[in-house]
């Protein structure tokens, strides 16, 4: 039986590589943001504004692969690679589906998406050309964050930070070529974030597609789609659409906070917009011990072991509030070197020092509840609590309030946005009981499971 500094070890061994995969993701982000710095604060605006949508996305994608992680955890824990296969192939039918619905409304109607964030024509025109281009994006996303959570839950997290980092830094290679026009090619600005993110997930597609061919067990086969089994099928919706519906509420309503901002006025979307990408840092170690200790905990469950499975996510909450308060910390130190370099009107300066200090503490809140919600509790299957737990907090508590104070109350910017920063600690009381009723502790694999399908349709 494993100690807890045995399990913090395993748990930190599968953390680190998922760090630098988000590391990697908000160094991109950030360097959209530097790049544009030297365009406009408007080209800033409209594509923080425009990458809402990349943001639902990939709250749907996050939200499959959890349903797909939760299964194949614990069947990886059980050895059950057919069964895993088959979770595969449910999981790309959902993705590339919604895959396909946001590439062809980025296409067919991206100014019709920037007029929900904005009135600003300028802003309008920005975020639609980049929408645009953007759909081929959407469409390669759907197939690779698929695979890539799949090899993150049987532990292989190392050839998923690998490929994510081969889109990244090309993303961010990219993102110099077409915004400034090196190497002969021309400056294109905006257009040239989109182009470079739709290149670089390309690439990251084949990549993929490489690294399938030369494993041995999970592989991303497009004949895995047409693998037929009712009862994972049922347990996957059952797992997964609970936890998609958290994500994608918590991620709209996330988005609804920009929306609020949006109609507050230019400086109060850049600065959110610098504050979006800042944060994404302090966040990185609190998210990687998320869905390490996630990971880690289903394989524990798939083999039955309730004691050390109790040990491990004791071990994560410690992590948890360390990384949180690390995340803090960095925050605050980063806070002078971001106003130095940033180029913004002097409000919007303002809003941001402000802005960066509310979210000094407003990782913790975020740090503790995605451990518990998106990490324990879903690798016990239990993903319906997040769901009921986000809708109530989300949008029975913050949009509500958020719209009241600006509009109706029209309360300062910097007041607007702090009560708005609340809605992480909110949810503590409830999160922290649901702990400990331990109804997150169970192991949601089945026996035999391929084998049993095809023996009823052998019957039948």
């Amino acid at each position: 039986m494993n100690t807890r500094s045995e399990m913090t070890k395993k748990i930190f061994k599968l953390t680190l590589p998922i760090v630098v995969q988000n590391l990697l993701s908000a160094a991109v982000s950030s360097a959209d943001v530097i790049m544009l710095n030297y365009v406009s604060q408007s080209a800033i605006s409209a594509v923080s504004l425009a990458t809402q949508y990349t943001n639902i996305l990939f709250m749907v994608f996050y939200g499959l692969g959890t349903g797909a992680t939760m299964l194949c955890a614990q069947y990886y824990g059980k050895k059950d690679f057919q069964a895993i296969r088959a979770v595969e192939g449910i999981a790309l039918r959902f993705s590339m589906g919604f895959s396909l619905l946001f590439a062809i409304l980025a296409l067919g109607c991206p100014e019709l998406l920037m007029k929900l964030f904005t009135k600003d024509a300028e802003l309008i025109a920005y975020g639609a050309s980049y929408l645009r281009v953007l759909s081929v994006a959407y469409l390669c996303w759907g197939i690779t964050e698929v695979y890539l959570s799949i090899l993150r839950s049987i532990g292989r997290v190392k050839i998923s930070m690998a490929l994510n980092m081969l889109a990244f830094v090309l993303n961010i290679f990219l993102n110099a070529v077409f915004i400034f026009g090196l190497f002969g090619m021309p400056e294109l600005g905006v257009l040239g974030v989109a182009i470079a993110t739709s290149a670089s997930r390309l690439i990251e597609l084949l990549a993929c597609i490489v690294v399938s061919l030369r494993s041995k067990d999970v592989r991303l086969n497009p004949a895995y789609i047409f693998l037929r089994n009712k009862v994972l099928f049922a347990d996957f919706v059952k797992l997964s659409l609970p936890a998609l519906a958290n994500d994608i509420v918590w991620g709209t309503a996330f988005s609804m906070y920009s929306v609020i901002l949006g109609h507050l006025g230019n400086d109060a979307v850049a600065a959110n917009s610098i504050v979006t990408v800042v944060r994404s840092f302090g966040t990185t170690l609190c998210f990687g011990v998320a869905s390490g200790s996630g990971i880690l905990l289903g394989h524990i469950m798939g083999e039955g072991k309730m004691e050390e499975a109790r040990k491990c996510v004791k071990s994560a909450i410690k992590l948890t509030v360390v990384s949180g308060a690390i995340g803090g910390i960095l925050i605050l130190c980063a806070t002078p070197f971001v106003l130095r370099f940033v180029d913004l009107t002097d409000t919007a300066m303002h809003y941001l020092k402000y802005m960066l200090l509310i979210n000094s503490y407003y990782v913790m809140g975020a740090a503790v509840n995605t451990t518990l919600i998106a990490g324990v509790f879903r690798a016990g299957g239990d993903s319906r609590f997040g769901f009921i737990c986000d809708t109530i907090d989300m949008w029975g508590y913050a949009v509500p309030l958020g719209f009241f104070a600006a509009f109706v109350l029209k309360l300062p910017v910097l007041w607007v946005y702090f009560l708005l920063c609340t809605d992480e600690f909110v949810k503590w009381p409830w999160v922290i009981r649901r702990y400990k009723s331990e109804k997150w502790l169970k192991n949601i694999t089945r026996d035999n499971i391929m084998d049993a399908e095809v023996n009823s349709k052998t019957n039948a």
